[in-house]
């Protein structure tokens, strides 16, 4: 009797495809939202009275919620519930925060009595400030539980065919909404004519987070039609991976190597995206140029990083020496953020600031490279999901940290500055080197210990017998000295 071979929905190549490209434009279009201020904080100072200080809370407000446990929360709600309820859930929630934010910045609220309210207790930052603020708060909750979705859909989409080149390319995916954004968002301020303004370019990346959530429900759609054929999964879930267990923290916090990681990625990541936050303005102060031409410098920095990323993966694969890349790329961070500290200021050129902008994106494309594969090497695979959990965790604390104290720092070391193009950006830029020297320290300590302890740091991510009883010889010994 000749049995019969089922072919599952995911086995066609169109359709985990258009389940890739279904999700992947979810996020597209919420990479959009993030930065579709980032080009237009000297315009929203001007028109809605905004100081750096404000700037600063709004931006950094996108992580508070999730610093205070709604990560953590995401990813119980994601192993409860499955990819297709908490998908759903991020995308709208996601549309609710953008649509609080557009509302803040809109004409319809600038002098009404909920304005008129808010503007006053606090006074030092505006009613439509704090209000956008809130929205991006309850935006960042969505968008965090969306990217946690979107690799687990990702994961069982393309489980056994090309799941590497899947991710990297939803990823790529995503920072090329950071390139259209900054392209974007200058023009659509004066797209209308007459006076620039916010709303245009907020209300039309909040149109774009709709249509990223009426994907995602079509994906949903194809995957319960996936589940169906399989069986079961009512979740829309159907993986493997380990949940998050309250236990493993105190095992993974005692860990020396956790700590080494956890501090280099968000010191880190701390002096990249909140640099995107204030990297136009700083453009515009230094080269004295509109925000639009800014805005078109800043955005090769994610074309870099997405370019440079696959290729550097597949060397890491094959070749190893991820501690010596997160040495080079932070190595490269503290020369870009001190060119734009000391060198671009004296000598003002966009051939210079440009040039800075790539070497940059090659900085981000070495170091996320060699950081995220660095962990199961040094982590018992039982902790690895806590590992990712808390250190996603300890990464969103600078993430929200950081864009407040810079935009303090900026208001303080220019006093009296009333025009948001005559900032002097001098010791910002030499705050974001400096978190980029103490991520260069921990980098150096990684590849000390990794010589000596043989954590395979440095050895190529796809390994032969003896590279993988090394690393289990590592690991236990990482474990009873800690």
């Amino acid at each position: 009797m000749t049995e019969q071979i089922k072919v599952y929905l995911n086995d066609k190549a169109w359709a985990r495809w258009t389940a890739l490209i279904l999700v992947a434009s979810m996020m597209f279009f919420a990479y959009m939202f993030v930065d579709v201020m980032s080009p237009l904080q000297s315009l929203i100072e001007v028109q809605r009275g905004w100081s750096p200080d404000a700037f600063g809370y709004y931006a950094g407000a996108e992580y508070i919620l999730n610093v205070f446990g709604f990560l953590i929360l995401a990813g119980i709600i994601l192993d409860k519930m499955g990819i297709r309820f908490t998908g759903t859930l991020s995308a709208s929630v996601m549309l609710v925060g953008a649509c609080i934010k557009f509302y803040a910045v809109s004409n319809w609220f600038q002098g009404s009595a909920f304005d008129i309210w808010l503007s006053s207790w606090w006074t030092a930052m505006p009613g439509s400030a704090k209000l956008a603020a809130v929205g991006f708060m309850i935006f960042g909750c969505g968008c965090e539980m969306a990217g946690v979705t979107v690799s687990k859909a990702i994961a069982k989409w393309f489980e056994g065919k090309e799941m590497a080149l899947a991710m990297g390319l939803e990823m790529a995916i995503a920072r090329l909404g950071v390139f259209a954004v900054l392209s974007l968002s200058p023009r659509l301020a004066v797209w209308m004519g007459g006076d620039p303004t916010v709303v245009i370019p907020v209300g039309f990346c909040t149109c774009l987070l709709l249509i990223g959530l009426i994907a995602y429900i079509v994906f949903c759609v194809m995957d319960t039609k996936l589940d169906h054929q399989r069986g079961g999964a009512a979740g829309g879930d159907g993986s493997s991976e380990e949940e998050f267990k309250v236990a493993d923290v105190k095992m993974i916090l005692s860990s020396k190597l956790f700590w080494f990681i956890a501090l280099l990625c968000v010191l880190y990541y701390s002096a990249i995206f909140p640099f995107q936050r204030y990297g136009t303005n700083m453009l515009q102060c230094n080269l004295h140029i509109d925000a639009e031409q800014a805005a078109d410098l800043l955005r090769w920095f994610p074309i870099g990083a997405m370019i440079l990323t696959p290729p550097l993966g597949f060397f890491l694969d094959r070749v190893g020496k991820g501690a010596t890349m997160l040495i080079l790329g932070a190595i490269l961070l503290v020369c870009c953020h001190l060119t734009f500290a000391l060198w671009l200021p004296a000598y003002p050129s966009e051939s210079l600031a440009f040039a800075t902008i790539v070497v940059l994106g090659i900085s981000f494309s070495l170091v996320p490279a060699a950081l995220w594969p660095s962990v199961p090497k040094v982590m018992d695979s039982r902790y690895l999901g806590s590992a990712y959990s808390l250190i996603f965790w300890v990464q969103n604390i600078g993430l929200c940290v950081f864009p407040i104290l810079i935009g303090k720092v900026l208001t303080a070391t220019n006093p009296g500055i009333d025009n948001p193009v005559d900032y002097n950006y001098t010791v910002p830029m030499l705050l974001f080197a400096g978190l980029g020297l103490l991520a260069f320290v921990f980098a150096v300590w990684l590849k000390i210990l990794d010589a000596r302890h043989h954590y395979g740091l440095e050895l190529p991510n796809i390994k032969n017998d003896d590279d993988s009883n090394e690393k289990t010889l590592a690991i236990e010994s990482m474990t009873t000295e800690e």
